[in-house]
């Protein structure tokens, strides 16, 4: 089952979050909130989690740059993608130094908007401060941890294993072949052989996988590795 990213739109203008919301639904991996001012907003990100926020700066209560500034003080570590009719570089610039992302002045068309969403997913996913699903966990790189999704059991990871799931996450479904991993995860050591990356891979599905010997989550390729969908 493919990821369902949460998104919250904070906007004040009804018709352009409304329009954003079915635009957004047309897409089967996103799922959104709205927020039609600061507090709304910030009351629901103390509530939830979200992948992403889109948030205006021009709200009727609080200015949206401060909301930015709120969320980061409450932890939120999600990427920020601020809207503003001004296109002035000072405007810029205070929405940046309150923590967001990035910027995209009104009007714009859909499929702009769209691509920096995608694009901020796509960083913060291989983020240290990233949580994201992998198999039947929340892996957490930053934090070395997985946590079982039904028995909420955490298995701690070692440096070299929370790297190869994070290169084989960030593959996408995609093969690493095991050259590549050994230059991702341990350098270009010419000690290192890939036996050692297999007796890591090994040892990792000892950990992960339900049974180990029908691998569900690490897969072996022609070549390399991928990470399963389940």
């Amino acid at each position: 089952m493919a990821h369902i990213y949460n998104i919250l739109l904070v906007d004040d203008d009804t018709d352009l979050r409304e329009n954003l919301a079915l635009q957004l639904s047309f897409h089967e991996e996103f799922q959104t909130q709205q927020c039609g001012d600061g507090k709304c907003a910030l009351d629901t990100v103390k509530e939830n989690d979200f992948d992403i926020i889109v948030l205006d700066v021009g709200l009727p209560d609080i200015d949206g740059r401060e909301v930015c500034r709120m969320m980061r003080k409450l932890g939120v570590s999600t990427p920020i993608v601020m809207l503003t009719a001004n296109v002035s570089e000072a405007d810029t610039i205070l929405g940046l130094d309150a923590g967001a992302n990035d910027y995209v002045t009104k009007p714009f068309k859909f499929g702009i908007l769209l691509a920096r969403i995608r694009a901020h997913l796509r960083q913060h996913l291989i983020s240290e401060d990233a949580s994201y699903p992998v198999g039947h966990y929340t892996f957490k790189p930053g934090e070395k941890i997985l946590t079982n999704l039904e028995t909420d059991e955490k298995i701690r990871l070692t440096e070299k294993e929370t790297a190869i799931l994070k290169f084989l996450r960030r593959a996408d479904g995609g093969i690493i072949t095991r050259e590549k991993m050994l230059t991702e995860v341990w350098g270009y050591n010419s000690n290192v052989t890939t036996h050692t990356l297999e007796t890591h891979v090994y040892r990792l599905r000892q950990k992960i996988e339900i049974d180990p010997s029908h691998a569900k989550i690490i897969l072996t390729e022609a070549g390399g590795y991928s990470m399963g969908n389940s």
